[in-house]
This record gives structure tokens, C-alpha cells and sequence, in this order.
């Protein structure tokens, strides 16, 4: 399994997709919060804080890691490999996880670059450091985890079809739904109690509440069970193969 988890990442820096998922991210997340004069500007805004960052991120997200993992499976399927690779010593579900695996680390590694924003942030603040530092750390796990979703709705997706491109708008369509799909039924259509229990079905809701910088063991829960499902989902969708 390790062995697939080290072919993945060298398969996403070889091919220099890591490198330009990661530069795309920085390069839009910066562009927003440095240099367009808009209301995420930090420095038009006046206010050393982050909130745009955890704002535009999500939304970078429901683009980028889809491309990321929208050849996971689809790739191997298309060029008939996925066949050979199941011939090898492993379960499907290890086959699963060392993908997945690949695309959180991917994530991580566009994450840790971001830290100069907080660093350049906190130096900005009058006094220095004058920031709500567990809110931003809250965001940042928030985050991860909204990524970790993303990356098993998009493996999931690969899974599905033997076309990236088709993978890919699937896996859009899918985090879009999971993130704000929930919220737009509960606005628009319902109210009440059920309107609250069908928003907090949604990614939103838990990613929200996170960045209030109190990490609650049902939001933890809640992202830990959707990918869980999704990666399950992935594993049958592998062994429907078989029948």
C-alpha cells in the first residue's frame, strides 16, 4: 500500500500537477486577499484578520482538488492498467486508501504555504499578533477537513468513469452539493427544524462552525463519516468490476 501511496505522489510531481494545483492556489488566494481591491483585500480592509482566506478557499477547493483527483481511477481505467494493478498483493480497499492518502498530502502540501499569509498578517496587526489566533487555527482544521471530504468525493467520482472529464464535473457537482446544497435547500425551501437538520447535512455548516475556533467533536465526526462513506462508496464501485 505504501508503495502505491509513494507511485501516487510521484505521479502528481512528475507530471508537475502537484506543483501547478499548488501554485494556482496560492497564486488566486493571494491575488484576492493582497492585490484586487475588493472586500477580502486585507490591506484595503484596514483589519488584520484572515476571515477571506477561509472564505475564497473553499470555493478555490471545489475546483482544484477535483483536477487533482479526477485521474486517480479513471486513468487506470481508460489505459486498461487498473486490471494489472488489482493483480497485485493488495485489497481493494488498500488500493482506495493509498489514493486518497495521495490527494490529502497533496492538500496539505497547499495548505502549508499559506502560513506566510498568517506570518505577514500577524506582523501587520497593531500591536503585533493582535489577532484571534484560535479562530484562524480552528479555520485551518476546518479547512484540511473540507479538503479530506473533497478528496473522497473526487476519488469516488474517478471511480464512476473511465473519462476524467466527465470524473471531474462530476466530483464539482458533487462537493458543490455537499457544501452549499444543503444550505441553498434550507433557505429557499425549507424552515423550522427539518430546514436545521437538512443544513446540517451540509459541508457548510460544520466548516462554519469550525472556524469559530471551537472544535466540536460532532463537526470532527461529521467529516470523519462523509469521507468514510465516500471511500466505501469508492471501494464498491471497484468491486462492481467483479460482477
Amino acid at each position: 500500500m505504501f508503495t502505491l501511496f509513494k507511485k501516487e505522489i510521484n505521479g502528481f510531481l512528475d507530471s508537475l500537477i502537484g506543483y501547478i494545483v499548488i501554485f494556482v492556489f496560492l497564486l488566486m488566494i493571494g491575488l484576492f486577499l493582497w492585490v484586487f481591491p475588493m472586500q477580502f483585500n486585507i490591506l484595503d480592509f484596514g483589519f488584520a484578520n484572515l476571515d477571506g482566506l477561509f472564505i475564497l478557499a473553499p470555493f478555490v477547493f471545489l475546483f482544484l482538488i477535483p483536477a487533482i483527483t479526477m485521474r486517480s481511477f479513471a486513468d487506470e481505467r481508460k489505459s486498461g492498467t487498473l486490471e494489472l494493478l488489482m493483480t497485485q498483493p493488495l485489497t481493494d480497499i488498500q488500493v482506495v486508501l493509498a489514493k486518497f492518502f495521495a490527494g490529502v498530502v497533496l492538500v496539505m502540501f497547499s495548505l502549508l504555504p499559506t502560513l506566510i499569509y498568517f506570518i505577514s498578517v500577524y506582523r501587520l496587526g497593531l500591536p503585533p499578533g493582535n489577532l484571534d489566533i484560535g479562530a484562524i487555527w480552528g479555520s485551518y482544521i476546518g479547512l484540511l477537513f473540507l479538503g479530506i471530504t473533497f478528496v473522497s468525493i473526487g476519488i469516488f467520482s474517478s471511480s464512476i468513469s473511465d473519462n476524467q472529464i466527465v470524473s471531474f464535473i462530476i466530483a464539482i457537482t458533487l462537493c458543490f452539493f455537499m457544501y452549499m446544497g444543503f444550505e441553498l435547500i434550507y433557505t429557499f425551501i425549507l424552515s423550522g427544524t427539518a430546514g436545521l437538520i437538512i443544513e446540517s447535512l451540509g459541508i457548510n455548516a460544520h466548516y462554519t462552525s469550525m472556524s469559530r475556533g471551537v472544535i466540536d467533536t460532532r463537526d470532527l465526526i461529521y467529516f470523519i463519516s462523509v469521507s468514510a462513506l465516500f471511500i466505501l462508496l469508492t471501494k464498491l464501485s471497484l468491486e462492481s468490476r467483479k460482477w
